[in-house]
């Protein structure tokens, strides 16, 4: 809504408001809190309401806020608090960003002076009794300590500054992000946290001090850090069975859905239950903490109970390795939460092309250490040939070609519409839709299984990836990718309508691949493709 006030002002008199507003803001935009310079941002400043009129803010200069032009247009939030608020996670995010991940409550304890006292405490008598002397509160506190019926873990509530407040980002790896928003602004109209937020704590023998680390109800604390909250309310856990809390928290997140985890946080949870399954197989065989003289089988028997959920914590593992491995140079352009718009790749088709593909999808009957100082570790083996095609694909279809800054948002739509799109930008982008990245991911196992048939090697098609590829198998694989980008169909505008107009499937393009029609006889290629051709250069 406008304002009826900056209207009737003079030239002179706004220039007098934007002034003392400068002066008040000690020369800082409201939102961003970066400086204004009044010569050089002459021409791209605003003044805004601070709490909106349609809400019952004001409409005089007690309710106004000096602001970039560029940060009031682009504010996630009509109330100019909330938008600062938003503003300083968005710094928090712009941070971590060169890591390659958003950020977590972590992040933001650390960028408020959090997380940084371990918490002096002892049990008697049923209470847990505390006391902050870092924050010059010496006062003894005690709070009952309460026993689960179910469970029978221990724990008790308390009020914690968030000083003394780690985030455990191995219970739970998720960034924040998704509803960060709606809670700021719900917690801005002084609507209460209807749900404390989990921690847990574990006290040693001999010990007086301890982290308190946050495994749930993140997006809440981050919410509250953000508005200036300083203690937050905490059901703490002590001493638990860390086992207990990764498998609850995981199931929250999968076979119950409570929790709204995107695939790649499954897979690392799941990764983390396996590790914690091995340990508990070693105690229970008396097997030394590294022994690896067992099989993934082994380990599925051994789980009898659980033996569907221990075959998806083996996988789990063998994806979140390869996943983020620090030299997987595809992940840059891998979409971990599903929904942006800036990289071309979801996490999701990963899944179903590399992984359902290429990682063999049962427990091995070898020994985890098998033929490991030959280096022919069939996991192991597995996990660095799919790296390594990752990132023959990343050097060949995206990197120098794929501009995050045009990203993935109607691209299609765009190029109809006359928009230059670099060719480059528009190869990668088509590659990577789903429907056509399992198409042409399908010949490149094909290209493998080719390789080993005509070398007269018996495998195994499932286990392709566990057998070694030989330099001139990878040299073909190279071939054949530098091949597929230069296809002109990729860059051919006039497709827009048509070929990529809408969602097809993988069938749709392996009849294009073979023919060089659609299944509608519209010609697409000059014929079908020659793979032999392809993986010669």
């Amino acid at each position: 809504m406008g304002s009826l006030y900056l209207h009737a002002l003079s030239s002179d008199q706004r220039k007098e408001l934007e002034k003392r507003l400068h002066e008040t803001q000690k020369g800082k935009c409201f939102i961003c809190e970066k400086p204004i310079d009044m010569v050089l941002h002459a021409d791209a400043i605003d003044i805004d309401h601070v709490e909106p009129i349609k809400v019952g803010g004001k409409d005089d200069p007690s309710n106004f806020a000096l602001t970039h032009a560029s940060c009031n247009r682009s504010k996630q939030a009509s109330d100019l608090r909330v938008a600062r608020v938003l503003a300083r996670f968005l710094s928090i995010r712009d941070e971590v960003a060169s890591a390659n991940r958003s950020p977590n409550l972590g992040d933001v304890l650390h960028h408020y002076k959090g997380a940084t006292f371990e918490l002096p405490m002892r049990v008697e008598d049923g209470s847990v009794c505390y006391t902050l002397p870092d924050m010059q509160r010496n006062d003894v506190a005690r709070v009952p300590l309460y026993r689960d019926e179910l469970s029978g873990l221990q724990y008790f509530f308390v009020k914690l500054p968030i000083e003394y407040l780690f985030h455990d980002d191995r219970i739970n790896p998720r960034a924040v992000g998704g509803s960060l928003n709606g809670l700021i602004e719900e917690f801005h109209k002084k609507r209460p946290q209807l749900q404390v937020c989990l921690a847990w704590a574990e006290l040693k023998p001999g010990e007086s001090k301890t982290k308190v680390l946050v495994f749930d109800g993140q997006h809440k604390a981050t919410a509250q850090v953000l508005l200036g909250v300083r203690e937050i309310p905490i059901r703490v856990f002590l001493n638990p069975n860390l086992d207990i809390l990764l498998t609850a928290n995981t199931n929250a997140g999968t076979t119950l859905r409570q929790i709204a985890f995107d695939k790649s946080v499954q897979r690392h949870l799941g990764s983390a239950l396996f590790l914690d399954r091995l340990e508990r197989y070693r105690k229970d065989r008396g097997l030394s903490p590294d022994a690896e003289n067992f099989s993934e089988r082994d380990l599925v028997n051994h789980f009898k109970g659980e033996w569907r959920e221990m075959r998806r914590y083996i996988l789990d593992a063998v994806r979140d390795a390869i996943t983020h491995h620090p030299d997987n140079k595809l992940k840059d352009y891998i979409e971990f939460g599903g929904k942006g718009k800036e990289r071309p790749l979801s996490y999701s088709s990963v899944e179903k092309t590399f992984y359902s593909f290429f990682i063999y999808g049962d427990a091995l009957e070898t020994p985890l250490n098998h033929m490991m100082e030959e280096n022919e570790n069939p996991r192991e083996l597995e996990k660095e040939q799919i790296q390594k095609l990752m990132n023959l694909v990343a050097e060949r279809v995206y990197a120098g070609k794929y501009d995050p800054a045009i990203g993935t948002a109607r691209v299609e739509s765009q190029i109809q519409k006359g928009a230059d799109i670099p060719e480059g930008h528009l190869c990668a982008y088509r590659l990577s839709r789903e429907e056509i990245l399992y198409a042409w991911l399908r010949l490149v196992r094909q290209i493998v299984q080719n390789y080993f048939i005509t070398v007269g090697k018996p495998i195994l098609e499932e286990k392709l990836f566990q057998y070694r590829f030989p330099e001139p198998l990878w040299d073909s694989i190279e071939n054949f990718l530098t091949s597929l980008t230069k296809m002109p169909l990729w860059v051919n505008r006039e497709l827009s309508q048509t070929v990529f107009g809408g969602k097809q499937n993988p069938e749709y393009w392996q009849t294009i691949f073979e023919s060089g029609k659609t299944p509608q006889n519209q010609q697409v290629l000059p014929s079908g493709i020659n793979l032999m051709k392809m993986i010669q250069g």
